[in-house]
């Protein structure tokens, strides 16, 4: 069974999509506060030629980029990783921005 619930409209979290070409299909209400409604823009219009190179590379290999920044003094974890068509094919990128706490702990399992 389906529904039409986008769950992460309620996320407390950043997450845009784009496709193959780099067009933003999709932005969380968080996403469009943090950047502006940007659907149906191009990302490569967005980024400087070394972060474009990477999405090129992610997009080209499958591949995903993990980092960290920091942003008006607070630390955030920036995912980006592939989505797949049916045929296992790169679709395009879906970046995930989360807010990381000062006092974040680290477990050892």
């Amino acid at each position: 069974m389906k529904n039409n619930f986008n769950y992460l409209d309620t996320v407390n979290f950043a997450a845009t999509v784009c496709d193959r070409d780099g067009i933003v299909l999709y932005q969380n209400e968080r996403a469009i506060k943090r950047d502006g409604d940007v659907v149906g823009k191009n990302l490569y219009n967005c980024h400087g030629e070394k972060a474009g190179q990477m999405i090129r590379h992610m997009m080209e290999t499958g591949s995903t980029n993990t980092y960290q920044i920091v942003r008006h003094g607070k630390k955030k974890l920036l995912h980006q990783t592939p989505w797949f068509d049916g045929s296992g094919a790169v679709a395009g990128l879906i970046e995930l921005a989360i807010d990381l706490p000062d006092d974040m702990p680290v477990y050892l399992r």
